[in-house]
């Protein structure tokens, strides 16, 4: 059997040593020049800046067959995670299996299965099965329709943002309530004349230590075994022990709470919001020129705008036809197999509470299982029901317009994973 991993990020990396400690022939398409996706810091797709660190501590993100060094931070940096896959590649004996500088441009699939891989480098190549890992935080997503007016100062997506010597001396609207328009907005504030942060809707932001320890060390995986409507209580009962409510720091109250959509994680931006440092402002109505108005009526002169408005989700490579779906509306089993093609299987297609590293690296093995004949698939209708029962609990939770296929809670789906490897193994053995 040969296969085809498209991409070199944690989940074409986790993916390609479980298929070649499989005994499977692989092939890992890839991009840039060196292993690592995100984390390859100047790599053509990678949106990492300068500053950036992990969000989940190393004990809840490190490979569970592959652990980080124990003298290592809580929370490393972009670096030494970049550094931590180049020693994974090298020591799981993959890094001739993966094509750098070979973006995949097309991906066939023939009419009785199997695939034609197209790459930029030239290649072009058939393979039994097409293993789809390529991320999906690559493509910037802007405002949709974009804001009525002009603006005569610079715009960047969060994508492009590489370090704050860049917003030196510079009056900065950062657009957004994620981890990385935090980090942007701290940034911006210690180099900047003025720092302004918009966002439409309030969320709550989860310090990385609390009580001296990382967050997500103390409420996680403990916890997770409860129903999400019993924690969510518990949850902001800590957070407002902990750092009161974000109201406090002069951000909107959230919309909804804390375990129904995505966690912000920062340590630094409320305290430079208490200091005065960043300015909060409520959503941008439009923009004028020099300036730009808020929700509330009121005009700012900015020169600058850092769009922190998160990514498009896309597989271009594969026809959508083929799909059946947008990417981020596929309604896979446990987010890896396709209900129609026996041949094409997805890694990282998720979008998780927790870090995606431990996830992938759990599809991973049960992927190359499945190769193998090890782990068995149940029937073709509990598999639709399974993905159906997930996305309706998810968009009941988070809300449909939320990418509700996607949403996974880390803790859960682990423990889901785990079990499903195990019947689909005792199927197998039957």
């Amino acid at each position: 059997m040969k296969a085809a991993v498209v991409g070199a990020g944690p989940a074409g990396l986790t993916a390609l040593v479980a298929l070649h400690r499989a005994g499977i022939d692989t092939t890992c398409f890839e991009k840039g020049d060196r292993p690592g996706g995100l984390w390859a810091y100047g790599a053509p797709l990678s949106g990492a800046y300068r500053s950036l660190h992990l969000n989940t501590s190393r004990e809840r993100t490190q490979l569970a067959g592959f652990p980080m060094p124990s003298d290592w931070p809580d929370f490393p940096s972009h670096g030494r995670i970049g550094e931590y896959f180049a020693r994974y590649v090298d020591e799981m004996g993959v890094r001739e299996r993966i094509r750098f500088g070979a973006a995949v441009e097309d991906a066939s699939r023939s009419p009785g299965g199997g695939w034609t891989v197209r790459a930029e480098d030239g290649f072009s190549g058939k393979f039994d099965v097409l293993v789809v890992a390529s991320g999906h935080n690559w493509e910037p997503r802007l405002p949709e329709p974009p804001y009525p007016g002009s603006f005569d100062g610079r715009q960047v997506h969060a994508h492009d943002y590489r370090e704050a010597d860049e917003l030196a001396g510079r009056r900065v609207l950062v657009v957004g309530m994620g981890n990385s328009a935090m980090d942007i907005a701290v940034e911006s504030s210690t180099v900047a004349e003025r720092t302004l942060l918009s966002t439409r809707r309030g969320t709550r932001i989860v310090p990385k230590y609390v009580f001296g320890k990382p967050a997500d060390q103390i409420t996680s995986p403990t916890m997770a075994r409860l129903p999400w409507q019993v924690r969510q209580p518990l949850t902001h009962l800590l957070l407002r022990v902990a750092v009161g409510k974000p109201e406090n720091y002069g951000l909107p109250a959230p919309s909804s709470g804390f375990l129904r959509d995505h966690p912000t994680i920062s340590d630094a931006v409320l305290s430079r919001l208490t200091h005065g440092e960043v300015e909060p402002k409520p959503g941008v109505k439009a923009l004028d020129g020099d300036a730009v108005v808020f929700s509330d009526g009121s005009r700012e002169n900015v020169d600058t705008i850092v769009w922190c408005t998160g990514y498009r989700v896309t597989v271009p490579y594969v026809d959508s036809s083929v799909l059946g779906a947008p990417p981020d509306q596929l309604p896979l089993f446990k987010r890896i197999f396709h209900h129609e093609h026996d041949d094409l299987f997805f890694i990282g297609l998720v979008q998780t509470t927790g870090s995606a590293i431990p996830v992938v690296e759990r599809q991973s093995e049960m992927l190359a299982d499945h190769l193998t004949g090890r782990y068995a698939l149940p029937s073709a209708r509990r598999r639709r029901a399974d993905a159906a029962r997930r996305h309706d609990a998810a968009a009941k939770r988070y809300g449909e317009n939320k990418r509700p296929h996607l949403r996974v809670e880390f803790d859960g789906f682990m423990r889901e994973l785990g079990v499903e490897h195990q019947k689909g193994r005792r199927r197998a053995a039957a």
